[in-house]
């Protein structure tokens, strides 16, 4: 692996363009347009205050920077840099801003969860949407960019409405059988809504476009139910991560549970490999010290032999939001392997192969896991614990790789690159790329487990 210099960075607002070709960082009150190859800056924006949210249209034309607390958007263009366009809520406020799929239209979400306002860029109309509820996820395109699915809530019930983008008609509007509904999510194929109730009731609900109830799944009662959802590319499973720390996958045929991922504390099964991440020693064959000093110390990954002990924090049950409970689940981008963590076992992630229905790995870090994403091209798994190392895993093996330059890098956040060949590595003030090797290259480094690149 190799990694760029470091540069500037405010609130980890860094991303790639959809199409690959750009790479948008925020420093305070300046937006920071590179070329990814070169990483020489093309455009350099300035906003009227610091930038709390950014954004790229779909087409990587355009690029919205909101401002939360003035109230304010500003959109950006690339390829006509002395266009600008502002947008103020005024009185009303904002606290959300996002694009439509075609990229040229805003939607923005006043205090209060009063309305959406929705302003063309183009004939500098505004739409209002009104009763938009403040939740969890309440806002839900469609991957064609067909269809927006909001959550409502009105006369104390829940609604979800479904309007057309092209023209933000109403399509369906109908009623949900929650009791605080947390979250919508469309299936890949637009075909289904996924809705799920709030922690208290444990509760998933599936409907169709025209807003018809497919089915509602309820594992258990009398519990805190629902934590984490997540839909296969392929849209033939919907994974339901719960707070009894089970993964329950539902398939797209019954919408019945056609197998549980329990995450026990102690993995006997010798058919799983459990990696362990393991410090370096800090001295030489020789025995004498490493000279100079490395500044923050080296890991490598270790096969521990099982049964494996796993390590695990007792939650604290008289305060709200536990950590307890299955946190973060993700596919692989072929649909192969699931990811996920259980938060009351914080340092290890658990990787689940979806054909064989069966456990295949687990990574135990030595720091609690912060985050991890999937390579968008092939079975690759980055992983990020707040500190200076950034972790991959493919189903051939691991590497623990330190991020070089002077100073302490505490990786918080990551995203990869369209074409899986880098990552943004993002800290507190900084952030920097990793360019992976070529596909031999990268094979060779993860058939050595053991070993650090």
């Amino acid at each position: 692996m190799n990694f760029s210099e470091v540069f500037k960075l405010s609130s980890q607002l860094c991303k790639f363009s959809p199409d690959g070709k750009y790479l948008a960082s925020c420093v305070q009150y300046r937006l920071v347009v590179r070329d990814v190859d070169t990483l020489q800056i093309l455009q350099l924006y300035t906003c009227l205050d610091q930038i709390q949210h950014m954004e790229w249209s779909a087409d990587s034309r355009f690029i919205l920077c909101a401002m939360y607390k003035r109230g304010l958007v500003q959109v950006w263009s690339l390829e006509q840099p002395e266009w600008h366009c502002k947008i103020d809520e005024g009185s009303a406020g904002l606290v959300a801003s996002c694009w439509s799929p075609d990229g040229r239209h805003v939607l923005n979400t006043t205090e209060f969860h009063l309305r959406i306002t929705v302003w063309s860029l183009c004939t500098k109309s505004v739409s209002y949407i009104k009763y938009p509820k403040a939740c969890q996820q309440g806002i839900s395109f469609s991957r064609d960019g067909r269809y927006l699915a909001l959550a409502e809530r009105r006369d104390c019930k829940d609604y979800v409405s479904i309007f057309v983008c092209s023209d933000w008609q109403l399509l369906r509007h109908f009623e949900a059988d929650t009791q605080d509904l947390a979250g919508i999510e469309w299936a890949p194929n637009g075909c289904v809504l996924a809705a799920w109730d709030t922690c208290l009731e444990y509760k998933i609900l599936l409907y169709s476009l025209d807003g018809r109830l497919l089915s509602a799944y309820c594992a258990y009662e009398w519990s805190l139910g629902v934590k984490s959802v997540a839909w296969s590319p392929s849209s033939q499973f919907l994974a339901v991560g719960s707070y009894d720390g089970k993964v329950r996958v539902l398939n797209h045929v019954t919408w019945k549970v056609i197998t549980e991922f329990g995450h026990p504390a102690t993995i006997s099964d010798p058919k799983i490999v459990v990696y362990k991440e393991a410090e370096k020693s800090l001295q030489r064959a020789l025995g004498r010290p490493a000279c100079p000093p490395p500044r923050a110390a080296e890991s490598k990954y270790e096969i521990a032999s099982v049964p494996v002990s796993l390590q695990t924090v007792k939650p604290a049950t008289d305060r709200a939001n536990p950590r307890v409970g299955v946190g973060a689940l993700a596919f692989s981008s072929d649909n192969y392997f699931l990811a996920t963590r259980n938060d009351n076992v914080p340092n290890a992630v658990w990787i689940w192969d979806i054909q064989k229905l069966r456990l295949f790995a687990v990574l135990e870090q030595l720091s609690p896991v912060r985050t991890f994403q999937w390579d968008p091209q092939q079975p690759r798994l980055a992983i990020c614990t707040g500190g200076s190392k950034v972790y991959v895993w493919s189903p051939a093996g691991c590497v623990s790789v330190q991020v070089p330059g002077e100073g302490d890098f505490q990786v918080l956040s990551l995203c990869w690159h369209l074409n899986g060949d880098s990552l943004a590595l993002l800290s507190k003030d900084h952030f920097c790329l990793c360019f992976l090797e070529t596909e031999a290259g990268v094979h060779t480094a993860f058939r050595q487990p053991d070993h650090c690149t």
